[in-house]
This record gives structure tokens, C-alpha cells and sequence, in this order.
């Protein structure tokens, strides 16, 4: 298991837009997957995106369960996203509070507006194309991801700034 450091906001990767991978079967894209994967359960995370490890590629990762600072109701296995296409949002719209291990190392949680439902487009590790209409908080988890290989943070989408709060706060409320 290699858990790799979490790039930073400030790190120009970050607000770069990703690349398409090219070669999805390929040892390097492999790894990467790998590597997304264990750093994001090694670092307690819901989601991980290719450009929070230093790779400015359109490969994301998320694993909805129990983390330190979320306590899971609803649960969902391990996905791998490559080249993702969010191609539906609903209308609906709800706020939640959302952290990034990118963001002060996870330790910042604010308050963010987002579609309740998606519908993304990608590629799993096989090369294989699929279609998935998510809800809840795996909705949300893709969103933020997306919007990693986008180049954005979730602190440019934070409704409501007077609502900051650190992540000892964060876990005191249960906030999910």
C-alpha cells in the first residue's frame, strides 16, 4: 500500500483542467488507480481525484463509507471514474458540507450548493464504458471529484463562508 501526499491548494495542479487518459489498460494508469485508492482510504477520504496526488489526468476514485470525520448511513463500493462526463444534473439542489484533503489537510468544512442527482459518463479500469445516476451523497462525492479534473475547489462553490468550521467542529455536529 503506498499512500501518496495529498497536493495542496495552492499548487498550481490543482486548478489546471486534467487530461484525458489515453492508454486506460496501461501499467501507468494502473497504478495511478492504485494509488488513488489507497490514498484515499490511507488518508480517510470519501472521494480522490487524480490531480490531488500530482496528476493532472481525468481519473477519479470514491468509496462511500465510515471515515474519520463521517459517520456513513448510506454506503457504497469502490468506483473508478476515467475520463468522466457528468451528461445530467437534476434540478433540485441541496447544501451539505464538504471537506477536501487538498483543503488545509482536510481540516476545513463548509457548506456547499449542489444537484442532488447526477448522471455520469466514464470509464471503469477494464476499459469499459458505463453510465451511472447517482444520489445523496455519492452525487455529491462525484460532483467534487469532477470538479478536481475540472480545476476547481470546493472552497470556489462554499454558499455560505460564515459557516466555516474546522474539522474537530465538523465531527462534534455529525455532520454527513
Amino acid at each position: 500500500m503506498i499512500i501518496k501526499k495529498i497536493t495542496q491548494a495552492g499548487n498550481s495542479v490543482l486548478r489546471k483542467k486534467a487530461k484525458r487518459v489515453l492508454d486506460i489498460k496501461s501499467p501507468k494508469t494502473e497504478r495511478l488507480v492504485k494509488d488513488l485508492i489507497d490514498t484515499m482510504r490511507g488518508s480517510s477520504l470519501v472521494g480522490m481525484s487524480a490531480p490531488q496526488i500530482g496528476q493532472g489526468l481525468q481519473v477519479f476514485v470514491t468509496e462511500i463509507r465510515k471515515t474519520i470525520n463521517r459517520d456513513i448511513k448510506e454506503k457504497d463500493d469502490l468506483r473508478i471514474f476515467i475520463n468522466p462526463k457528468i451528461i445530467k444534473m437534476s434540478k433540485k439542489e441541496s447544501i451539505g458540507y464538504e471537506g477536501c484533503g487538498s483543503v488545509g489537510s482536510a481540516q476545513l468544512f463548509g457548506p456547499v450548493k449542489r444537484p442532488k442527482e447526477v448522471t455520469i459518463e466514464a470509464m471503469n479500469e477494464k476499459g469499459e464504458k458505463f453510465i451511472l445516476k447517482a444520489q445523496g451523497l455519492l452525487a455529491r462525492v462525484i460532483q467534487h471529484e469532477f470538479d478536481h479534473i475540472k480545476g476547481t475547489l470546493f472552497t470556489d462553490k462554499i454558499s455560505d463562508y460564515k459557516k466555516i468550521m474546522s474539522g474537530e467542529e465538523y465531527k462534534k455536529l455529525g455532520k454527513n
